[in-house]
């Protein structure tokens, strides 16, 4: 991993939240960039799994949808008031418009677009999605992107896709254009 891109101090002293579907690499790169950044990193469902005591999948079936949403709402506006840090939320924190405002207001929004064939081959083996806890799970993918789609365009400052790069070259390019837009911006 390159160690030579400099990164202003202006993308250090905001967030960098990562928004997009599932298995967009949110939390791979989100892990890695916050390295490089020099930034603590935060998984918003992950911080959600352990405030509950219970994993996702627990939540929505005790909860439901609209029970984790509105924990991943808490839990996201704690993240976004603390201490700069890269943030990687879950696919569906764009679905609230508060959400949304608190992500832009706060941060760099980056949209980790992904192609859906990409998508389904890194979500095979993960049984923890409860949203795919369905038997087509490439049409619900689809359905799911269809709504979701437009609220990360809205959300995001940056588009980036990832599909092609390995991790280490996708944080590279990333902590590239972030420090690219920042300079543009002094």
């Amino acid at each position: 991993m390159r160690n030579d891109v400099l990164v202003p101090r202006h993308v250090c002293s905001r967030h960098v939240v990562l928004v997009g579907p599932m298995g967009s690499g949110k939390t791979t790169l989100g892990r890695a960039l916050a390295l490089r950044l020099g930034l603590p990193f935060v998984d918003v469902d992950a911080r959600i799994a352990a405030d509950a005591g219970c994993d996702i999948p627990a939540i929505f079936a005790d909860e439901g949808e609209s029970g984790f949403r509105a924990r991943e709402s808490r839990v996201l506006a704690s993240a976004l008031e603390g201490k700069p840090a890269v943030i990687a939320t879950g696919g569906g924190a764009v679905l609230a418009e508060a959400n949304r405002s608190a992500m832009r207001a706060a941060g760099v929004v980056v949209y980790l677009q992904v192609d859906p064939a990409t998508q389904l081959a890194r979500l095979a083996g993960d049984a923890g999605r409860p949203l795919l806890d369905v038997e087509d799970r490439a049409r619900r993918l689809a359905d799911l992107q269809v709504i979701r789609e437009p609220l990360y365009r809205d959300v995001a400052h940056h588009l980036f896709d990832p599909s092609a790069l390995s991790p280490e070259a996708a944080v590279t390019a990333l902590a590239d254009l972030l420090a690219t837009a920042e300079a543009s911006r002094e």
